[in-house]
């Protein structure tokens, strides 16, 4: 049995995550649009307690199990990033491979795009003996600036 490989392009935008959902077979429920929508708008990593409190105070009436199940449905497709953190999971709009600024101040987590020199990588294989696919790198900092 051989194994068939899709290659997709990175989901950059709302529309890219919509017509991701369409390519899956995943139907795009009003709640589902919802909530890719305020991801999409909000650019920032959100537990869904926050999705559901953002989406109601705009008027966009879901229940709680209609967040966590369209969560749990986007993010293990690929078309949304789940954090697990100790406090719970955090959820983003990015889902392709990066890495993340966790800022310890603020408790926000920012998304970059950081591209390691070829050279470094292959070094990296030779002391371990593991081809290197892809890779995210966790940095950590402050905000606000330290006065010390």
């Amino acid at each position: 049995m051989q194994k068939q490989t899709i290659t997709t392009r990175p989901i950059r935008s709302l529309e890219d995550a919509l017509e991701r959902c369409q390519i899956l077979g995943m139907r795009v429920s009003r709640q589902r649009r919802f909530i890719l929508e305020l991801l999409w708008q909000a650019n920032e990593h959100l537990a869904a307690r926050e999705i559901y409190d953002r989406l109601n105070q705009q008027g966009k009436e879901i229940g709680h199990t209609s967040v966590y199940q369209n969560l749990e449905a986007l993010s293990s497709q690929g078309i949304i990033e789940c954090i697990e953190r100790c406090d719970g999971r955090l959820y983003g709009n990015i889902s392709d491979s990066h890495s993340h600024i966790n800022c310890v101040d603020t408790n926000q987590i920012l998304d970059v795009h950081v591209e390691l020199p070829e050279d470094f990588i292959r070094k990296i294989e030779e002391e371990t003996g593991v081809r290197i696919t892809e890779y995210s790198i966790n940095f950590f900092g402050y905000r606000n600036q330290q006065e010390g």
